[in-house]
């Protein structure tokens, strides 16, 4: 099996998976704060934009608030995904997110899912 890193297109695709599948999780686990509706488009649309706002915008939030992740040992990282979450239900309005603590369930949700995900990748290429 190829190497994530040599193909960025391949690793950009599994974030986008992983970002959907989480976003489908969180909103199945907190049905009255996060809404898309029943359809399934919106939570791929949703994940494709949470993946671009983690490609582009977040390396750049984390060199900004690097100080304040270190000082609370990594949970600021918490804050940030759910920034990164609820920036995507207001760009996007057919995900509908009611508060930012639903945004930061979420985040977090889809980082779990990420690690899951990851360490499957990491067993397969070995």
């Amino acid at each position: 099996m190829d190497n994530l890193n040599e193909k960025p297109w391949l690793r950009f695709l599994v974030r986008w998976l992983v970002c959907s599948l989480g976003l489908w999780i969180a909103a199945a686990i907190l049905s009255n704060s996060i809404s898309y509706n029943n359809e399934f488009g919106v939570i791929v649309v949703a994940g494709l934009l949470l993946a671009i706002i983690n490609t582009i915008l977040k390396p750049i939030l984390v060199i900004f608030t690097l100080p304040a992740i270190v000082l609370t040992l990594g949970l600021f990282m918490i804050l940030i995904n759910g920034l990164t979450v609820f920036l995507v239900s207001h760009l996007y309005s057919s995900l509908e997110i009611t508060n930012f603590w639903a945004a930061a369930f979420a985040g977090m949700v889809i980082g779990f899912v990420n690690f899951l995900v990851s360490a499957i990748l990491k067993e397969v290429e070995m």
